[in-house]
């Protein structure tokens, strides 16, 4: 078997030869460290690393990893052009308030390796998302033609070898369509504070800016399935979560987002695509409902985090519909081989449920050790054989 068979075997409860050993990239700090230690190269190190690049293949190899699962096509389904990056201030400890891509501005520090704090941002009301998002917003096929196809050799456009790759289904590698972010990418532009009065405030510009959004993410699936691509997943992204629960309140999630998720899921099935995958951090159990019930069926990167989230609770509540890919506890990693081994009998009961991959469930951190991830990779690959 290959890693596409595997995948489609294992989340669809078929059997399989072994389980992948499946990684979800790395903080740019990570890799930076390991070249300091001489087990990267300068060219591996982060500046020049994405999500199934060349370089994440080759790192991959060299720790034992067989895939990162963030392997998509990725149409830009989101603001185009984006908002051009603008220092508006410089402040006496160095540090710099600055307008972002999405048209916040933030506050930047030297050296912090956590996400900028947030001071303003540009949508308000409708008179700045008439102006300035709505014109970013129209769908246009070069969002899809000038895309790029990630290949373990190189990143090919679509029309130039690109859409050939994708046609082939005798392919090893997986590749997932991307679907957009039906939420997550509002809450960016307008803040979560800004996002929850606006529902109050103007609910039909509330619902005109996800009709929006939902619209433009179904036009370019659309568009890329009419191409005969073949795809193994769709993927959606939305990070709408924090440590005690949603960022939104479920019912309207449920009543404003939900509808989209289902036109767009039945377009996938209806080419061929039978697991929707989505990538939300934090406690996601209060959104879960609206995703299953509108056919995302794969929950992922499942944040072992404080809150301890498990494909477990989860597959007792809802059964064999709901699938997963994640949830291995990566801080296992800045400790040592005990710490590995006891993380990979934790998760044996949980890969004996069928329908589950697991996966580091994020980034791994600086503190991850070289040797300890490689003692993973070979621990769980042995672990896990079928054979």
């Amino acid at each position: 078997m290959n890693n596409r068979t595997r995948i489609k075997a294992i989340l669809n409860y078929k059997d399989y030869d072994r389980m992948p050993v499946v990684h979800f990239g790395f903080w740019s700090d990570t890799l930076d460290k390991w070249c300091e230690q001489g087990h990267l190269s300068l060219e591996e190190s982060g500046k020049n690393w994405g999500d199934a690049k060349p370089i994440d293949k080759t790192i991959g190899d060299k720790l034992g990893f067989d895939f990162n699962w963030y392997n998509t096509f990725s149409p830009d389904i989101s603001i185009r052009p984006v908002f051009k990056r603008e220092v508006l201030q410089v402040h006496e400890d160095g540090s710099r308030e600055v307008r972002n891509y999405c048209g916040n501005i933030e506050l930047e520090k030297d050296g912090a390796g956590s996400i900028p704090a947030e001071i303003d941002h540009l949508l308000k009301n409708r008179q700045s998302w008439e102006e300035y998002f709505l014109p970013k917003l129209k769908f246009t096929e070069d969002r899809i033609y000038k895309s790029l196809v990630n290949t373990s050799q190189r990143m090919l456009p679509l029309l130039d070898g690109g859409l050939e790759y994708l046609k082939n289904e005798q392919r090893s590698e997986h590749v997932g369509l991307y679907c957009g972010s039906l939420f997550g990418n509002i809450r960016n532009w307008l803040g979560v504070e800004g996002l929850s009065y606006l529902y109050i405030d103007d609910e039909k510009l509330f619902d005109e800016i996800i009709d929006t959004v939902g619209e433009l993410s179904f036009k370019c699936v659309e568009t890329v399935l009419s191409t005969g691509a073949k795809f193994d997943f769709g993927h959606f992204w939305e990070d709408i979560c924090f440590k005690n629960g949603p960022l939104v309140n479920p019912s309207v999630f449920e009543s404003k987002v939900g509808p989209h998720y289902k036109r767009i899921t039945v377009l996938l099935n209806q080419n061929g695509i039978d697991i929707v995958s989505l990538d939300c951090d934090g406690l996601i159990d209060a959104l879960i409902p609206t995703w299953l019930n509108n056919g995302v069926n794969t929950m992922f990167p499942i944040e072992v985090g404080t809150w301890n989230a498990s494909i477990q609770p989860w597959r007792e509540k809802y059964g064999r519909q709901l699938r997963g890919v994640g949830g291995m506890n990566k801080t296992a990693f800045a400790r040592d081989y005990a710490a590995i081994d006891a993380e990979i009998e934790r998760l044996k009961p949980l890969v004996e449920l069928g329908g589950y991959i697991p996966c580091p469930d994020h980034r791994i951190p600086p503190d991850a050790k070289w040797e300890n991830v490689q003692y993973y990779c070979e621990k769980f690959r042995r672990a896990f054989s079928q054979s």
